[in-house]
């Protein structure tokens, strides 16, 4: 599946916090360059093995534009994982923000 989020957040640390978050779920990071990362792991039951690809782009002055595409079918433990990132994501622009999905 391909998810987007926009952000006002700079891309290093929009990078920063995938490489501490997505480890939490068993993902590993096995690529990375200038704006992107790629991961691999396990995540749910049944345990399939999963990729993440996720990149990061300066658009429109200062929003950023995060790009996440998985190999999974449908609503998948991993997608969720990537909702929770976003939200994440969101959270370190405003702080007042609290919702926070389950996982």
């Amino acid at each position: 599946m391909k998810h987007f989020h926009r952000t006002s957040l700079h891309p290093d640390q929009i990078l920063a916090t995938a490489d501490a978050f997505f480890p939490t779920i068993g993902m590993q990071k096995v690529a990375e360059g200038p704006r992107t990362r790629t991961f691999k792991g396990t995540v749910g039951t049944p345990e399939v093995p999963s990729i993440l690809e996720l990149s990061v782009k300066m658009e429109g002055g200062h929003y950023t534009f995060i790009e996440a595409y998985t190999d999974q079918m449908g609503e998948s433990r991993l997608d969720r994982g990537v909702k929770t990132f976003f939200v994440r994501v969101h959270t370190q622009v405003d702080t007042a923000h609290t919702f926070a999905p389950s996982f």
